[in-house]
C-alpha cells in the first residue's frame, strides 16, 4: 500500500530538494558508465560510441559532419575521445 504524505514547503527549498535528487541521480549514472569495459580506454571507435549513445552508426556519421562530434583518424579508423563524449553527454561541450 503507498502512503502518501503532505507537507509544506517553501519554493526555494522544492528546489533544494530537486537539485538534491538530481545530483544523486547524475552520481549514480557517472559510476554506472565509469564501471563499463568501454570506460577504460580514453578513446572509442564509431560503433563503440554509437553504443555509448544509444544511436546507429548513421547518427554518429551525421553528427561528425555537423560538428557535434570531433573524430580524428588513425590510419583508416576513426576514433572519438571520451573526454569529448562525456562533455557532449552532460551538455558542457560549446560549439
Amino acid at each position: 500500500m503507498i502512503e502518501t504524505k503532505i507537507i509544506q514547503v517553501t519554493p526555494n527549498e522544492l528546489v533544494q530538494l530537486i537539485n538534491e535528487g538530481i545530483k544523486s541521480q547524475l552520481q549514480k549514472f557517472t559510476i554506472d558508465i565509469q564501471s563499463k569495459e568501454l570506460d577504460n580506454k580514453p578513446h572509442l571507435t564509431r560503433k563503440e560510441t554509437a553504443k555509448f549513445f544509444d544511436v546507429s552508426l548513421n547518427c554518429i556519421n551525421d553528427w561528425s559532419k555537423k560538428g557535434i562530434l570531433q573524430p580524428f583518424k588513425v590510419g583508416q579508423r576513426t576514433f572519438f575521445r571520451k573526454s569529448d563524449l562525456l562533455q557532449l553527454m552532460f551538455n558542457q561541450k560549446t560549439a
